[in-house]
């Protein structure tokens, strides 16, 4: 059980590494061009998709594991501001299609479950709302 949940961690850590990265470059570039609606939305994404790399990492530390390092390949080559939302949108519906995956796969014990859970339902509202 520990081995498995640790690989899906462990692919789950990388995944949310490429969102921050992906909601990061957004929000540098609204706060650039002088968007503070988008800043604002962005930035409240950025913090939540931070805040599930937080608990993943913790997670694999209890369980006795090393997180992977590096970023993990990025989502594009380059994000831009203008049609930012349509893409964003793509990209958590396919966390969510990951997660509900991983769920459904199981062999995960109740901790790993419960987390990923959280993080499933924070990544529907994601989608629905674009906003953190």
């Amino acid at each position: 059980m520990i081995p498995r949940a640790l690989a899906v961690l462990g692919e789950a850590l990388l995944r949310e590494k490429r969102r921050v990265a992906f909601y990061r470059e957004l929000s540098a570039e609204a706060e650039a061009r002088e968007d503070p609606e988008s800043a604002e939305r962005l930035n409240a994404l950025l913090a939540d998709e931070q805040h599930h790399l937080a608990r993943l990492f913790a997670r694999i530390l209890e369980l006795g594991g090393k997180p992977p390092e590096g970023p993990g390949a990025p989502e594009v080559a380059s994000v831009e501001l203008v049609g930012w939302e349509a893409l964003a949108r793509l990209g958590e519906r396919d966390e969510i299609q990951w997660y509900e995956g991983a769920l459904e796969a199981g062999g995960l014990d109740p901790a790993t479950l419960g987390l990923l859970r959280e993080i499933l339902a924070s990544e529907r509202s994601h989608e629905r709302e674009l906003r953190g």
